[in-house]
């Protein structure tokens, strides 16, 4: 199974991600950790990236494709389906992945579109606390920590991102709609397209996926 995931900020991508993983047994391809993996291990494209990154800025979009296009010639775990996270985040950078992807034979079988409203959006991001430690991540409502504000497994203390609060919240929706509807309608014209509804659970939505995979003969790798 060959997937892309697509979805604003708080529309659920990093759970459902985890449960499709396991479900399907592939291989999750976040963009963000593709840069911590480069950086960590001080490759050139990682130490390029790390430039943008420490002066406050964003990771260009050719850089970020270079990466892709060297995670997929080189991991071999890539062969048994993987779901991309993250990437394309513009029109041309879903060009370049269709490329990237006809030169390495590993075309697409999906784009996954999570629909979320705003309010929905709002409540989960602005209930989320990360921890200053380990990075894991809990919500005040839908997954709270045993002891408030202490995070459950490393005992490091959790906190608030500055921008998770409801204005730039509602700024980064406008900005994430703009930039993705042409995606959208770029794998609507190749009649890849499914649109889930994210405001539900994500074991509701991940069932819904199964479903639709199962149906179509694709749950298995294609």
């Amino acid at each position: 199974m060959k997937l892309v995931l697509l979805g604003p900020p708080g529309a659920g991508k990093g759970t459902l991600a985890n449960l499709l993983k396991s479900s399907l047994n592939i291989l999750h391809i976040s963009t963000g950790d593709i840069l911590r993996e480069e950086i960590k291990n001080n490759t050139t494209l990682g130490q390029e990236a790390k430039k943008y990154i420490d002066n406050g800025k964003l990771v260009p979009d050719e850089l970020v494709t270079r990466l892709i296009k060297n995670k997929f010639a080189k991991d071999d775990r890539i062969s048994k389906g993987y779901m991309l996270d993250g990437y394309p985040r513009t029109e041309q950078q879903a060009q370049d992945l269709d490329k990237i992807l006809k030169e390495e034979k590993k075309l697409l079988n999906y784009a996954i579109y999570l629909d979320s409203t705003l309010p929905v959006i709002i409540q989960r991001l602005g209930g989320r606390r990360i921890c200053r430690k380990c990075g894991a991540v809990f919500h005040i409502k839908n997954r709270p920590p045993k002891k408030e504000g202490v995070c459950d497994l490393c005992q490091g203390e959790l906190y608030q991102r500055p921008d998770d609060n409801k204005t730039t919240i509602e700024t980064r929706m406008k900005e994430y709609l703009t930039n993705t509807k042409p995606i959208i309608e770029y794998y609507k014209k190749q009649g890849i397209l499914v649109t889930v509804d994210s405001d539900e659970e994500s074991e509701d939505v991940q069932t819904i996926l199964m479903k639709t995979f199962n149906e179509n003969g694709k749950s298995h790798n294609h």
